[in-house]
């Protein structure tokens, strides 16, 4: 892991456990975990698939979690899973699904996940990806419109490119989320990133500093120690 990535993991968890968003009493976290796959994301792709499962790990104690998996490929695909509950389940249907080059889709992401909210209660929305081709603007737009919902997106950012920078980070401020950079040749810091959110959106700040307590990734431990 870079210098460069280690802080933006840091700040990523900080400002996660910091935002005001918590499951209802009783009631299960529900996360709609968005992801590219055009055919750059390939080898992170098959990595997330192996990881996905532990973001279940930590909500089981605090209620359980329910994650719909959203995807984009190709050039006009874009596609839901229903609500799933059972990781292993997740986990096969990510497995079944292959990248295919084309153009993203963020916008799609964004305006099914103001129809998911509209319906019924989203604590958060994940989006892992490596490029932004869509004007930022009108990103922005609807993610002001998915903010105003109560839905806090999360944006993983597979290397550098600058216009994702930009318009990942857009996203996030305007929902009240957070944008990191993340290491894909190192699942494991995927891994607790995933398990960090899902904890966050069962229990809140209270089940995100838990987490941190068994976490082996120092970032985590590190804000355990900074949020009280």
């Amino acid at each position: 892991m870079t210098r460069r990535t280690g802080g933006d993991v840091a700040a990523f968890l900080e400002r996660l456990a910091r935002t005001p968003v918590r499951a209802e009493e009783g009631g299960r976290g529900r996360v709609i975990f968005a992801l590219d796959a055009t055919a750059s994301r390939e080898p992170t792709w098959d990595r997330a698939a192996r990881v996905t499962g532990e973001m279940f790990l930590e909500a089981a104690r605090l209620g359980g979690l329910e994650v719909q998996l959203v995807y984009y490929r190709g050039f006009d695909e874009c596609r839901a899973s229903r609500w799933l509950a059972d990781p292993a389940r997740l986990v096969r249907l990510m497995s079944g699904v292959g990248c295919r080059a084309g153009e993203t889709q963020i916008a799609r992401v964004l305006r099914h996940a103001i129809r998911e909210a509209r319906t019924a209660r989203v604590h958060a929305l994940v989006f892992v990806g490596d490029c932004c081709e869509e004007e930022v603007d009108a990103l922005g737009r609807l993610a002001g419109e998915l903010g105003l919902l109560g839905v806090r997106a999360f944006l993983f950012q597979e290397g550098d490119d600058p216009v994702a920078h930009r318009a990942f980070r857009h996203i996030a401020r305007l929902t009240g989320g957070a944008h990191c950079r993340f290491d894909s040749s190192a699942p494991r810091e995927l891994a607790e990133l995933l398990r960090a959110v899902a904890a966050y959106a069962a229990g809140g700040v209270p089940a995100l500093e838990a987490a941190a307590r068994r976490s082996a990734l120092p970032q985590v431990r590190l804000l355990a120690r900074q949020v009280r």
